[in-house]
């Protein structure tokens, strides 16, 4: 029987092989031939036998926040209407327990189908507990042409399975005040990528941090570059990376891209942009006192770590995940800001791109079942998703309507081409990539970052030496001699 569809980007628009030749797709124990589009692109019909349940976790990465799972619930509510075969189940988990949980269920017999979305970091923390999707891309005839091979290898294992399909893309770039620039009669930074900055000079990490040191205030009103300024009263800071601060792999990659492990996927390693832009922050904190330092960032003054959010903070780096935290107690958006491109350093411009993706478990009872409502999630409710959770569609063909999606809600005429051109810089590797023992090595890295912010006077290169000697004894599971 032939199933009418809408076609919807991403899908491949199937046909009885009766009619134009296309084998037909056998649909899990069914084994009927059906005209779908790439599974769950759109409605689809079929038996009226007893439906398969299929679960989706939520938690590991962002959708648990307030707000989120009732926007989840409608997808969900949607995707059941649709069909009478599967029966979509969400189970939100609070982030802070969401990774011990679904430890205990995937380690006993009650493991979700679906976990998503979710970034590098959180996917990493389950290496290996991932199933490879390419066998059923290939089956359920899913076209994966409307992504570049740039999205698909970062959707990648370290192994080189296919364990996820693009969906969002969270592009990093400046963000600025405009009410602070305008308050200083300063230049907005600039909103094209490779641009000069005012009077000439280069957009480069020097002048980010010159223009961090003119619009860092004390309570008297001097910036950080007059000699009256004092570090112990400051009210207004120039720079800050945005939720990155105890990342030093997240603010690093603002210099460039870079790994903890060499080729060899043995070795530990500091990359030099990484260790140039730990130099660079820290003296921002403690030598210019133009970025807040841990008590600073944490205190009321700074909305207790949403600092560019707090109106405090001129320029941030962070990324478009940010949004949900642009508005105020009932909800509002606030509009003080606009966007700028990234600067350069030592030449070259790179982007921190986190990527939102959606991941089929290899402990699922039901991965068909389960793959039909990934694709869903990738086309027809994708719109909606994204929105949810503050992402650019990987998918090319939403980005238009995406944008239209942003401007009616913060209306102050943001330039979101820096966002779109900001993933033309996308780093690779990306930064939060696999390490060895993800889970040790990566609470060492946030153990250094965490000491940056609130430690001075450390020596940065020993401090990093040391890192890679602590990473390289969990990496080889031997203690440091």
């Amino acid at each position: 029987m032939a199933t009418t569809i809408s076609a919807v980007p991403g899908c491949t628009r199937r046909t009885p092989k009766k009619r134009r030749g296309h084998r037909a797709l056998a649909w899990g124990a069914l084994g009927m031939a059906m005209a779908l589009s790439a599974t769950a692109c759109g409605s689809f019909s079929g038996s009226s036998g007893k439906r398969v349940t299929v679960t989706w976790f939520v938690g590991l990465g962002t959708g648990a926040d307030h707000g989120q799972p009732e926007q989840e619930q409608k997808v969900v509510d949607a995707f059941n209407a649709s069909q009478n075969q599967i029966t979509l189940k969400l189970d939100v988990v609070a982030h802070g327990s969401a990774q011990n949980t679904l430890d205990t269920r995937l380690s006993g017999d009650d493991a979700p189908d679906i976990v998503g979305p979710v970034g590098a970091d959180g996917a990493q923390l389950f290496d290996g507990q991932w199933l490879d999707l390419a066998p059923l891309v290939k089956s359920e005839g899913f076209d994966t042409s409307i992504y570049s091979k740039v999205q698909m290898d970062a959707a990648k294992d370290q192994a080189g399975a296919q364990t996820a399909l693009p969906f969002g893309e969270q592009p990093s770039f400046i963000w600025y005040n405009k009410e602070l620039f305008d308050r200083a009669k300063l230049r907005y930074p600039p909103q094209k990528f490779g641009a000069k900055y005012a009077d000439g000079r280069p957009w480069d990490m020097d002048t980010l941090r010159d223009l961090a040191k003119k619009l860092t205030i004390d309570a008297n009103g001097n910036d950080a570059t007059s000699p009256e300024f004092d570090p112990s009263k400051v009210v207004q800071w120039g720079f800050d990376p945005q939720y990155l601060e105890e990342t030093p792999q997240g603010n690093g990659s603002l210099f460039g891209a870079g790994s903890y492990v060499a080729e060899d996927h043995e070795t530990a390693q500091i990359p030099k942009p990484w260790l140039a832009e730990w130099k660079w922050y820290y003296d921002m904190i403690w030598k210019d006192h133009s970025a807040p330092d841990y008590q600073q960032l944490w205190s009321d003054t700074l909305n207790k770590g949403n600092a560019f959010g707090s109106g405090k903070v001129a320029m941030a780096f962070t990324d478009t995940g940010y949004l949900s935290d642009l508005t105020d107690g009932a909800g509002k958006a606030r509009t003080f800001w606009n966007i700028a491109a990234n600067p350069s350093w030592n030449g070259k411009i790179t982007d921190r791109t986190s990527s939102e993706t959606f991941r089929i478990t290899k402990a699922s009872k039901h991965p068909e079942e389960a793959f039909k409502v990934l694709t869903y999630f990738l086309t027809t409710a994708a719109p909606d998703l994204l929105k949810t959770y503050n992402a650019l569609p990987a998918n090319k063909a939403l980005q238009t309507d995406r944008i239209k999606s942003l401007n009616r809600t913060w209306t102050q005429g943001v330039d979101w081409q820096v966002a779109l051109d900001a993933l033309k810089h996308s780093d690779g590797p990306r930064a939060g990539e696999w390490m060895p023992k993800y889970n040790k090595s990566a609470l060492l890295t946030y153990k250094f970052g965490h000491r940056l912010l609130y430690q001075p006077g450390l020596d940065i290169d020993f401090e990093a030496a040391n890192l890679r000697l602590l990473l390289q004894a969990v990496f080889s599971a031997q203690p440091v001699t």
